[in-house]
């Protein structure tokens, strides 16, 4: 019952941040028409909203990739220019973008560090899909982390929106992405 208290706790004290973030992703495979083209990679994206700005510890700057926070630095201070900003982003730069709980966008785009293979071992609902490559790997793994409050993924390769969240995660193909804003066929 308390592990249920903490994560309805952290749910609910992101859930706006959470759902600009994830109809921001679906938006961005919905726009996308061409993700059965051979050699075509579409839009990807891999955000983090963590706890703290101490994210440090397990990250490492990703090169010159950055997120323009001269355009855009929260996420829902106007969510058309999150949704352009991460349009460019998506097309353009790699790494995660981190984003802390209160919706600030850090500028530093990162590599995340997996967690110690002990203590993944112990995290005994982390469960791997077959479809999961290398960036959704790490962001179930990185969703287990104390700090981190939610990950969020648009694959290049199908448009699928993935969220994690304490090493479980919630998929969404891209034909049945769009939720509650989908309209209606």
């Amino acid at each position: 019952m308390e592990e249920l208290e903490r994560v309805l706790s952290r749910y609910a004290t992101s859930q706006e941040l959470m759902d600009q973030i994830r109809y921001t992703a679906e938006t961005l495979s919905m726009e996308f028409d061409q993700w059965n083209q051979q050699y075509v990679s579409g839009p990807s994206l891999y955000l983090l909203i963590v706890s703290e700005i101490n994210f440090g510890e397990y990250t490492d700057p990703m090169g010159d990739n950055r997120w323009p926070v001269e355009r855009c630095q929260v996420v829902t201070e106007s969510p058309d220019t999150f949704t352009e900003v991460a349009r460019d982003v998506a097309s353009s730069q790699d790494g995660a973008v981190v984003v802390t709980g209160d919706g600030t966008i850090q500028e530093q785009m990162v590599r995340v560090r997996s967690p110690p293979r002990e203590y993944i071992r112990t995290f005994d609902k982390l469960e791997y899909a077959d479809w999961m490559g290398a960036k959704h790997m790490s962001a179930l793994e990185t969703s287990i982390r104390e700090e981190v409050l939610w990950v969020i993924t648009l694959s290049e390769e199908d448009g699928r929106v993935t969220t994690f969240l304490d090493g479980t995660y919630q998929d969404y193909p891209r034909e049945g992405i769009g939720g509650r804003w989908r309209p209606e066929e």
